[in-house]
Order: C-alpha cells, then structure tokens, then sequence
C-alpha cells in the first residue's frame, strides 16, 4: 500500500518524466515535419505558425499553452478533483518550459516516420500521466468532466476538436501537414487506449460453484456488484453458477486474480464491453 507522501511523489516524478518526453517529442519529431498534435497543444502550434506567418515573430509557446488552458484548468478545480488539476497543472507549466527551454534536434526527415513513431511517443507520454494521476492538459480535461458524466471511453470525445483544428491547419498551411498530422493522432491514441483503461470496461463470465465468495471478491476489489444465473454443466450434468459482472478494464487483472483466490476452480471468460446503459460506479479523480 502506498503512502500518501510515496504517492505524491511518485505522481510527481511521472508528470515530469512525462512533461520532458513531450517537449522532447515536440521539438525533436514535431517540429522537423510540421505536424499538428492533438488538443491544446495542436492548436497553440497553429497559433505560433500563423503568428510567425503574418507577423514574422515566433510567441512563447508557454504564454499560448498557459492561456489556452485556463478554462479546461477551470473545469478540473470545478468538476474533476483539485490534486488531479493541479499535478496536471504542473504537468502544463513544466512541458511549456521544457518545449521552449530544450533545444532542436532532427533525428529524421522522413515525414511518414516521424509521424508514426512521433505519435507513438506522444500517446505513451499521455497514458504515463493518466496512470499517474494528471493530464496533459487541455481537451483532456473536458474529455475527462464529459466520460464521467457519460461513462464513455474519454478519448473519443475530442476527436471532433482534433479534427477542426486539422481542417484550420491544413486551410492555412497546407494539406499534406494535415494529413500527415491524422498519423500522428491516430498512432498516439492507439498507444493511450491500450496503455491507460480507466474509461473501458471487461465484461466477466464466472462458472463456479462458490458464486457468493466471488461476489464478495469482485466488490471488494472494484466495488461493482455481480449478478448469479444458475446454470448447468453439460459434460458432468451438475449444478453450476454463473456470476456475471462489468469492471474497469484497468481493475481487471486484480479482479481476476481475487476469484481465483476465492475458487482456484472457477471458470472465468473474460470480454470487451463496447457500450454500457445504466450505473456504474466510476471513482471520482481527488
């Protein structure tokens, strides 16, 4: 069990980690191609280069990422929970110091390259901060207030933002960029879906002959109740039960682990839930 001072410091260490890949990934990957991001950074990219275009000078990308963020910072101290906004905060002011204070490298030209192992990096250094508690800021914070309203994977949500700014980036400086720009976003959510499984759910099948213990089990893990069907075994012709159940994706392992201690015979099936209807206990972000 962790303490609360191991905790924050953990926490800590993960959003800086992170925070310093990100800037590393922006100004190495991101900047050689031309790429949009996703979310708030994507769009403070945008602003610099149209501000560099028409004025011929390069703003901070701190001053335009520190403002941009202000309302979905808002929102988190609103609606969210105050230490997860204010690691997140961190996470925003010192990826903004560390994109403006690191210097330039090019690894690659390759436009294709970059874009894949670019979004790689970007989605790692996302789910890194998700699992420890933060966000990168931005349109993760509203995607985040709306999957807890919702209870829908979160990452969905902000495809819509991602694609209007790609629209404005690709009218403005080009197609290609924009495009190219898809890759990256595509690659760097699919690293965060598997890689962070907070909004997704399993759906548990357990044939057992001890359905109360594995009740018990599964909600003093998750807290999340279960259902027991009463069934029978087709090769042995004897009395079984089903205990059905929906968890977080990301307890499933603890979960699993639990049943078999309660009955080291059950049987268990294991499934994806695309969509559910109905409660569902979701812990809130403190």
């Amino acid at each position: 069990m962790k303490t609360p001072v191991k905790k924050h410091i953990l926490t800590i260490l993960a959003v800086t980690v992170a925070a310093l890949i990100m800037a590393i990934n922006k100004n190495t990957f991101v900047d050689t191609a031309g790429l949009y991001p996703g979310g708030v950074a994507g769009l403070t990219i945008l602003i610099q280069r149209f501000i560099s275009d028409m004025f011929h000078i390069t703003p901070p990308f701190t001053v335009i990422n520190l403002l941009l963020n202000a309302i979905p910072v808002y929102i988190g101290f609103r609606y969210i929970g105050k230490n997860f906004t204010l690691y997140s905060c961190l996470m925003i002011i010192l990826n903004s110091l560390f994109t403006d204070l690191l210097p330039s490298h090019i690894i690659t030209e390759d436009i294709l390259l970059i874009s894949i192992f670019g979004g790689l990096i970007q989605g790692a250094s996302i789910a890194l901060c998700l699992n420890a508690g933060a966000t990168s800021g931005g349109t993760d914070f509203i995607s985040i207030f709306l999957s807890e309203r919702r209870g829908v994977d979160s990452f969905s949500i902000i495809l819509l933002f991602n694609a209007l700014v790609l629209c404005i980036a690709g009218f403005l400086f080009g197609w290609d960029k924009a495009l190219y720009s898809i890759i990256f976003q595509y690659a760097s959510t699919a690293v965060i879906r598997v890689l962070y499984k907070k909004f997704q759910q399993s759906t548990l099948f357990i044939v057992t002959t001890k359905p109360v213990a594995v009740c018990n089990a599964i909600y003093n893990i998750s807290q999340h109740g279960a259902t027991i069907l009463e069934g029978k075994g087709s090769y042995e012709h004897c009395e079984r039960n089903v205990v059905y159940s929906v968890v977080s994706a990301a307890e499933s392992k603890k979960v699993i682990r639990v049943i078999r201690q309660a009955d080291p015979e059950a049987f268990i099936n294991e499934m994806k839930t695309e969509k559910i209807s109905g409660r569902f206990y979701q812990p809130k972000e403190s």
